[in-house]
């Protein structure tokens, strides 16, 4: 029978629970470096600063007008000389306010003067005997037009791609807006609709009480402006007092704001 003292058998169970908690401390502190300690974490996976903005530019909302650099200039062409000139709204494009002119005689002409230094322009061909006064305006959002009042016709001019053109009708002959010399319209204004504005011809007919039912036929510009199609024809004012707006505006020549002979150039006497 040996004499050694048996080995207290309790003692090994505290020695494991402190290697336990050692560990688990040891763990605690790599996973705190690893993740809660900024100066680790930065070190080890960068982060990048660069904003999406900088990368990816934002897309720049959409303008009525295309912006462009205008109408190249045109060396040598200019205003002529004793046309009568008026400041008009920016037909090419380039945010900068144009001219337009008219000059007289039997060559009488209508002209663009650009800020770019551009000039374009076309012969007003037409029989009648009054004066010519014009008016610029853009409808079906970007187009520039121009408006030539002859008292009982009113010409149409496309402005588009720095030349002043005259769109064909369906006949395939310059359209002309009829002014009361052929009984189908007064005058030719530019209608709000939605957030433009369309070209339309309108017509102002008195009834025997003295009051007008006034029409609206709205015209279709080409993508390029060569072309001009009646569209949709509506009545807008019914038993209406000749002083009222609806009267009076279609009895001139306008778009939007601008009224011929009076927000444009007139043929010089």
């Amino acid at each position: 029978m040996s004499e050694t003292a048996p080995r207290p058998r309790g003692r090994a169970l505290p020695i494991v629970a402190v290697v336990v908690v050692v560990l688990v401390v040891v763990a605690g502190v790599l996973v705190w470096q690893a993740v809660g300690n900024p100066a680790t974490s930065a070190s080890s996976s960068p982060v990048t600063t660069t904003s999406s903005s900088a990368s990816t530019p934002a897309p720049t909302p959409t303008a009525t007008r295309t912006v462009s650099t205008g109408c190249a200039a045109t060396p040598g062409v200019g205003t002529p000389a004793g046309a009568n000139v008026h400041q008009v709204i920016d037909v090419d494009g380039d945010g900068r306010a144009d001219q337009a002119w008219i000059t007289g005689g039997s060559a009488r002409t209508f002209g663009i003067t650009t800020a770019s230094g551009a000039t374009f322009s076309a012969a007003i061909t037409s029989a009648s005997p009054v004066p010519a006064s014009a008016v610029v305006g853009l409808v079906q959002g970007d187009q520039p037009i121009a408006l030539v009042d002859l008292g009982r016709e009113a010409l149409l001019f496309s402005l588009d791609g720095c030349k002043v053109t005259a769109p064909a009708d369906s006949l395939g002959k310059a359209y002309t807006f009829d002014r009361g010399l052929a009984g189908e319209g007064t005058g030719v204004g530019c209608s709000q609709d939605g957030s433009s504005l369309r070209l339309a011809g309108l017509n102002a007919v008195q009834a025997t009480d003295g009051t007008y039912t006034v029409t609206r036929t709205y015209v279709d510009l080409s993508t390029n402006g060569r072309t001009a199609t009646n569209g949709a024809r509506s009545t807008v004012a019914t038993s209406a007092a000749a002083t009222e707006q609806v009267v009076t505006t279609a009895q001139e020549v306008s778009c939007g704001d601008a009224v011929a002979g009076v927000n444009g150039p007139v043929e010089p006497s």
